[in-house]
């Protein structure tokens, strides 16, 4: 059955209510969330985290959220105002664009109506591409915040901003490539469908860790949290912001959190179906609305997964984070994307089995972790001869110290002044 035959014949007043489904959904999500990880980090950190308000505390997202709103608005007098205004809805809006082609179940009756319908607002040929693209468009509005703001410390965060999503964007359509040539299409619905004997996250597990690792950078989280930095930016891009825009930009960071995550389920983890031994025993696990429940439960593995990076590891170093993705990722996709085009060909022709698709993700797959952990040589592991032949300057030339380059090194006497 084509696209065309499930979707576009809906009812206006169909579409209309998936659309606030989908924006109340979301909103409700970014509200448990945000609560979701004050307990998470603070069970991690032996705390008891927000308990007040509401039972356990679930209302007090809710009660920031409106504090935020009805706060005084500080507008900074350096600040360019138009783009100051334009950059928190341009990160929000993309956030939001990009569940219309998210699928939450299969075909279902509307209650009270004998009207049936896709729980998806609709599908696309190309939807994962337009996911990319639609995504894609928030770096604007950090860059914008960034720059409109006046600020040096939010001008540095948006330029953060910037490469990191850049240099991890490509790493994760690259993951996502193995998926198209699997499932043999771009569209959300079918790469779904195409998972109903095997998850994806099996046979293409080495796109599978690259997508994790490269989600959790594109999402600006710890301990990618670069373009954030309190100890180094203050707030990053955001720093300038109060009341409502702030809000917005904390909006948008948890809905991109929770898009990312909806996309892995899509790809990998079978989109909306029971996970694996429900729906033998149970074959009504993937009929009506209970595959709602399995893709927001898969959602929130991945949301604690971010919580647990956050309260485990510390944040990475700029330099590394940059040659991570460039020199490790990227190659490590491309190479996988090569090997996988010749094992999809000769797996459809029968000349190899499933089993060894997964031999071979399996052995890239601990090439990817063991790159992540293996310590990356520095500048100061140099020998002698070439120490020798390094340019040597003066740090207090102009009156203040200033670091040396990677080709220079101080003199003696400047460090023993």
């Amino acid at each position: 059955m084509s696209l065309s035959e499930i979707f576009g014949n809906d009812p206006v007043w169909v579409v209309l209510l998936k659309v606030v489904l989908v924006f109340v959904l979301l909103l409700l999500y970014t509200l448990f969330n945000i609560w979701f990880e004050r307990r998470v980090v603070a069970r991690m950190q032996h705390r008891i985290g927000p308990n007040v308000n509401g039972p356990f505390g679930l209302l007090q997202s809710l009660a920031d959220g409106m504090k935020l709103a009805l706060k005084e608005e500080i507008f900074p007098k350096a600040a360019d105002k138009i783009v100051y205004f334009i950059a928190p809805i341009l990160v929000v809006v993309p956030a939001f664009l990009a569940w219309a082609v998210i699928p939450f179940g299969p075909n279902v009756r509307i209650p009270f109506t004998d009207i049936e319908t896709q729980l998806q607002v609709t599908d696309l040929e190309v939807a994962v591409l337009y996911i990319l693209a639609v995504t894609s468009i928030g770096v604007y509005g950090l860059v914008m915040a960034g720059w409109s703001s006046g600020s040096t410390y939010a001008l540095l965060g948006g330029l953060r901003s910037s490469a990191q999503v850049i240099s991890y964007e490509v790493a994760m359509g690259l993951s996502l490539v193995a998926v198209f040539i699997y499932a043999g299409s771009m569209s959300t619905s079918q790469i779904v469908e195409a998972q109903k004997d095997i998850w994806f996250f099996l046979p293409l597990l080495p796109s599978f860790i690259i997508y994790v690792i490269a989600m959790v950078g594109e999402t600006n989280r710890a301990p990618f949290d670069l373009p954030e930095a309190e100890g180094e930016l203050v707030g990053g891009f955001h720093t300038e912001y109060s009341s409502f825009k702030f809000a917005m930009f904390f909006l948008a960071e948890y809905i991109n959190m929770v898009t990312v995550a909806a996309l892995a389920t899509t790809m990998f983890l079978g989109g909306w179906r029971a996970p694996f031994g429900i729906a033998q025993f149970w074959p009504g696990a993937n009929e009506g609305y209970w595959p709602i429940l399995w893709f927001l439960g898969k959602t929130l593995a991945f949301l604690f997964m971010y919580i647990w990076l956050r309260g485990t590891l510390p944040r990475m170093r700029y330099d590394q984070f940059m040659h991570f993705g460039w020199k490790v990722l990227i190659p490590a996709s491309l190479a996988w994307i090569v090997v996988l085009a010749f094992i999809r060909k000769a797996q459809l022709e029968g000349m190899i089995t499933t089993q060894t698709l997964l031999i071979a993700a399996g052995v890239l797959a601990l090439f990817l972790v063991v790159s992540l952990v293996w310590p990356v040589g520095s500048d100061d592991d140099d020998d002698e001869s070439t120490i020798e032949e390094v340019e040597e300057f003066d740090a207090f030339a102009d009156g203040y110290p200033v670091p040396p380059l990677p080709h220079q090194r101080t003199s003696t006497t400047e460090v023993n002044r």
